[in-house]
């Protein structure tokens, strides 16, 4: 057989999403919002109600955390500290934050990561050893499927949220695990972030009592949101105690950069020294840590934030039933609108929707969701208004019949022709 050049692949085969590119770059991927973090925002000069940024608590642009961040920006610069954290980025207030995490979401230790994508990958791969088996959601996260992926071990996928395919796959685990002498660890999200579904962790608590392994919960979406006190899924569901190692991130309710890993102290000790992401990556700087801080104390201070996140979820997902859309089970802010069409359809709609009825949602199509749907995401924020709410109802409603009297359809030919 003859070698070929490793590029070819790249200049025939652009992806199932890169093939759009040069009709959807700068407006469908790779938009450029401006203007303050906010309810509105500036799409290409006009005004849009957006629903596209993850500020669940509507701290991004908080006056309060705008002065924090600038006044430790003024202190600390944003260098400091230098280094890795085993070396000599380690600081007294990484440790506060660290035991002021720990606390709010009940657990004995926490450990700071300087991103949420690198720090799950890496932990994934800290946690397991080739003898070792992971189970996990078949609609989990990127994140998680990279961290997976390090494993040199077996892993098997259940069907999404499904008890059954769940009890299965830990059956089929333990029978490897026996041979190998290895354990089990098992991974699901707090939160899936295009479902909005909460995934089904106090049936999965239950479990442990027939089979022996571990849980991992990746609560990006749930951490800040869900909850009495807004400690997340977990405390939603009532089995916080019963999560072995509990992850969030720093860049949705808390508006920021950065996340954390919490677990038993024993556990947070050995990633401290085996988490490579950390062991060899500078330490999250101190302008994101005093930062933080601030966020996490208002988030634990300030519940009316958290109750009016929830005012304008309800407004919205109740809206939208009323109204006969298809948001399927969302336990959750997260708020997926589900229609049917084509990717061309999917453009002309959302162009329509922006520049005709100023709203900026998300689109989410094939590979990420299956062929001939549309998904259209939204999340609301403490930053929006019932008034934004409204009219984005409203626009709904006018897209939705464009779409099934085929005006969508006409209008995308002229993408298909430019593709062909």
């Amino acid at each position: 057989m003859q070698m070929r050049d490793l590029f070819e692949k790249i200049y025939k085969d652009k992806g199932p999403l890169g093939k759009w590119a040069e009709q959807a770059e700068g407006y469908f991927v790779f938009p450029k919002l401006d203007g303050e973090i906010s309810n509105r925002m500036s799409f290409q000069g006009k005004e849009v109600i957006t629903w596209s940024i993850n500020d669940y608590l509507g701290l991004a642009n908080h006056p309060e955390v705008r002065k924090v961040d600038a006044e430790a920006g003024a202190q600390y610069g944003s260098a400091y500290p230098m280094g890795a954290r085993m070396m000599s980025g380690h600081t007294s207030l990484h440790e506060q934050l660290q035991k002021e995490l720990a606390a709010f979401v009940h657990k004995e230790a926490t450990y700071l990561l300087n991103f949420g994508y690198q720090g799950i990958v890496s932990a994934i791969d800290a946690l397991v050893a080739k003898d070792d088996v992971i189970v996990y959601d078949v609609d989990a996260h990127a994140c998680i499927i990279d961290g997976v992926r390090l494993h040199i071990g077996q892993r098997f996928t259940y069907k999404h949220n499904d008890l059954e395919s769940i009890e299965k796959n830990l059956m089929r685990a333990e029978r490897v695990a026996t041979k190998t002498g290895g354990g089990i660890l098992l991974i699901s999200e707090g939160v899936f972030g295009m479902r909005g579904e909460q995934g089904r962790l106090k049936e999965i608590v239950a479990l442990k009592k027939k089979y022996n392994f571990r849980l991992f919960v990746d609560d990006a979406h749930g951490f800040g949101t869900l909850g009495k006190t807004g400690a997340g899924a977990g405390e939603e569901q009532g089995i916080q105690d019963d999560i072995d190692v509990y992850f969030a991130t720093f860049a949705k309710s808390m508006a920021s950069t950065g996340a954390f890993i919490a677990a038993d102290q024993e556990i947070i000790n050995y990633l401290k020294y085996n988490l490579r992401s950390q062991m060899f990556a500078k330490s999250l700087q101190m302008q994101l840590v005093v930062g933080a801080l601030k966020r996490l104390d208002m988030i634990r201070t300030m519940p009316e934030l958290r109750e009016k996140l929830w005012e304008n979820v309800r407004a919205l997902q109740g809206g939208l039933r009323d109204r006969g859309f298809d948001i399927g089970t969302t336990q959750s802010c997260v708020t997926p609108v589900y229609l049917k069409g084509s990717i061309p359809e999917a453009m002309a709609l959302v162009k329509d929707l922006r520049e005709n009825y100023s709203i900026f949602c998300s689109i989410v199509v094939y590979p990420v969701i299956p062929k001939g749907l549309i998904l259209l995401r939204l999340i609301p924020t403490a930053s929006h208004t019932l008034e934004d709410v409204q009219i984005t109802l409203d626009a709904f409603s006018s897209i939705r019949e464009r779409l099934e009297n085929g005006t969508y359809k006409r209008l995308s030919a002229a993408i298909m022709a430019a593709v062909d």
